[in-house]
């Protein structure tokens, strides 16, 4: 060999594999399920909740009543 640098090959893991394997799933798995619920806070439920706060504003129950009330809707009232 001329530049006299040998190169070694690393040995495989054989004791522990199983284990090191299982911790890194669990970390990505967290990860990803951090990512997921924080996409669906921002992405869905923060957009719901605007649009029922919108739609509430004006909302009138007693209103409401009295259309389902004048269809003939209850048979109570």
């Amino acid at each position: 060999m001329a530049g006299g640098k040998v190169s070694t090959v690393t040995k495989p893991q054989l004791r522990g594999l199983l284990r090191s394997q299982i911790k890194l799933n669990l970390l990505a798995a967290l990860g990803m399920c951090t990512v997921a619920a924080v996409a669906m806070k921002f992405l869905y439920n923060d957009k719901r909740k605007e649009l029922y706060a919108q739609f509430y504003k004006n909302y009138d129950i007693n209103k409401e009543f009295e259309k389902m009330r004048a269809k003939g809707l209850f048979d109570s009232c």
